[in-house]
């Protein structure tokens, strides 16, 4: 055991990363034993154009809970893949709106079924006696309601 795991809730943040990590690194290794060229962190953006099918990069962002700057780098990246293309709407020429390229529609259909493996075995992996997933919803709850940072400033006052 190292100093991070035992020094238990501070870590909260670091633990949470390094399992994010472990999965991200671990689910590259996944597509590429598939011979599928696809980055894990392209895989919010995909999937929701996949099922929503055109949005906004607001709209993006806002569906896959990120900040503007933060989506709006990872479509350059899928614009740059060819995987998304964009075009202005025709009602507000200042908007973008998104949709999956011939390519990216491929590219779905080769990880479907990869999709259902990892959900399998992620769902193996969190269940937990103390579900991660319900956990985590939990915790995002409790966070959405206040911060982090407000519910210290409270306590500081």
């Amino acid at each position: 055991m190292n100093i991070i795991d035992e020094i238990g809730i501070l870590a909260l943040s670091t633990r949470l990363q390094r399992l994010s990590e472990q999965l991200r690194k671990d689910g590259a290794l996944v597509y590429k034993s598939f011979d599928i060229d696809f980055e894990p962190k392209w895989f919010p953006v995909i999937y929701t154009l996949h099922i929503k099918e055109m949005l906004s990069v607001v709209e993006i962002a806002s569906e896959i809970g990120y900040s503007h700057p933060s989506t709006i780098s990872l479509l350059k990246e899928l614009e740059k893949q060819k995987i998304i293309s964009s075009r202005k709407d025709k009602l507000d020429e200042r908007k973008r709106l998104i949709v999956l390229t011939g390519k990216g529609k491929e590219l779905i259909l080769k990880m479907q079924p990869v999709w259902d493996l990892m959900k399998n075995t992620l769902n193996e992996i969190a269940d937990n006696q103390n579900n991660l997933l319900k956990a985590i919803e939990e915790a995002e709850q409790k966070l959405a309601n206040q911060g982090f940072f407000q519910r210290i400033s409270e306590l500081k006052s």
